[in-house]
């Protein structure tokens, strides 16, 4: 298998997966929960703005601190950034992404579209997180190592 580690920007992977979640709803409606309606709506955007804001806290954040959100180039970072939502979780333009995904499976109304959910945190997991950190370990050692232990990875 050719190596996929930075290749594809994670809003792409997040906008695939949406469409996958899409696509796997319709697939067996017999599944789906019949929850659409007003309530449904709200619930889903109200998950996915969280979802947002958690998303621009997090770039905000890198760009507070003058360093790169390229998630393609993690070499170019300047600093750890330990700050603003990175106290929580390590990630959390991804998580953002990833709760984004949820609202929009949890408006599809079918538990069937949440695999496209764990297939983006696999992706994103195996082949952008992964290469970040080692990428991070490499350029910044022990402080971004410490910074490994005392925060978790998602939540």
């Amino acid at each position: 298998m050719f190596n996929l580690d930075h290749k594809i920007p994670p809003p792409v992977v997040g906008l695939a997966c949406a469409a996958l979640a899409w696509w796997l709803a319709g697939l067996a409606p017999s599944l789906a929960l019949h929850v659409r309606g007003p309530l449904a709506l709200v619930l889903a955007l109200a998950l996915a703005a969280v979802g947002l804001v958690i998303e621009l806290w997090g770039l905000w954040t890198f760009r507070r601190h003058h360093t790169t959100p390229n998630p393609l180039t993690p070499e170019r970072a300047r600093t750890v950034v330990q700050s603003g939502p990175y106290r929580y979780t390590r990630n959390p333009m991804y998580l953002g992404v990833a709760l984004q995904l949820l609202a929009w499976c949890g408006y599809l109304g079918n538990p069937l579209s949440l695999l496209a959910l764990a297939v983006f945190v696999f992706y994103i997991t195996r082949f952008q997180i992964l290469p970040e950190e080692r990428a991070l370990a490499q350029r910044f050692g022990e402080p971004y190592l410490h910074y490994l232990r005392s925060v978790r990875r998602w939540l």
